[in-house]
C-alpha cells in the first residue's frame, strides 16, 4: 500500500504538471469563463482541487506522527468553502500547485507502513464528526484529484487543447 500511495503522489504531480501546461496555454479570461463544470470555470475545478487538497493535508497533519512535510500545511488557513477561489491569478496557482505536489510527495516519502493504520478523527465542512482508517482516506485525496483532473481535461478538450495521455499506467514500472 505504502509504494502504491507514493506512485500516487508522483502520478499526481506528473498529471498536474501536464493539466497546468495545457491550462497555460487559454488566456485568463477564458481560464475563468463559466462553461458549466462543477465549480464553473476550469479556474474554479483547478481552485476546488486545490482547496480540497489543502483541507485534507490539514486533516492528514493530525498524524500523531507528525509528518515534517505537512508542517508548512498545518500553519496554513482553513479554506472556508469547497468552492473557495483562493487563487484567481493563473501563475500563481500554478506556483501554488507545484509546491503543494512536492509536500505530497515528500510527506509520502516520510510515511511508515504502520502509519497507515492510523484512524484519522476529523470534521467535514459541515462540521460532522468522523474517523476512518488513514490509508483509505490517502486513496480518496488521490481519488478526489483525479476525478475533477478528468473534468479538467474535459474543459481542455473542448477548447482544442490534448494533455495527453493521463494513465497511471503510464508511470508504473515494468516487471
Amino acid at each position: 500500500m505504502l509504494e502504491h500511495l507514493r506512485l500516487l503522489s508522483r502520478y499526481n504531480q506528473w498529471l498536474n504538471d501536464k493539466l497546468y501546461t495545457a491550462a497555460g496555454q487559454l488566456p485568463a479570461d477564458e481560464l475563468a469563463r463559466d462553461r458549466g463544470a462543477f465549480f464553473g470555470s476550469l479556474l474554479g475545478t483547478l481552485n476546488h482541487i486545490l482547496v480540497a487538497d489543502i483541507i485534507w493535508l490539514q486533516r492528514f497533519s493530525g498524524h500523531p506522527a507528525q509528518h515534517p512535510a505537512l508542517d508548512q500545511i498545518r500553519g496554513m488557513p482553513k479554506p472556508l468553502a469547497l468552492a473557495q477561489t483562493l487563487i484567481d491569478n493563473f501563475s500563481a496557482l500554478s506556483e501554488e500547485r507545484r509546491k503543494l505536489d512536492a509536500t505530497i510527495i515528500s510527506w509520502c516519502e516520510q510515511l511508515d507502513a504502520s502509519d497507515l493504520n492510523h484512524p484519522l478523527a476529523y470534521r467535514h465542512m459541515k462540521g460532522e464528526a468522523s474517523v476512518k482508517n488513514y490509508a483509505s482516506l490517502m486513496l480518496h485525496l488521490f481519488n478526489h484529484q483525479t476525478h475533477h483532473r478528468g473534468q479538467a481535461t474535459t474543459l481542455l478538450s473542448q477548447q482544442g487543447l490534448d494533455v495527453g495521455v493521463t494513465d497511471l499506467l503510464a508511470l508504473i514500472a515494468s516487471e
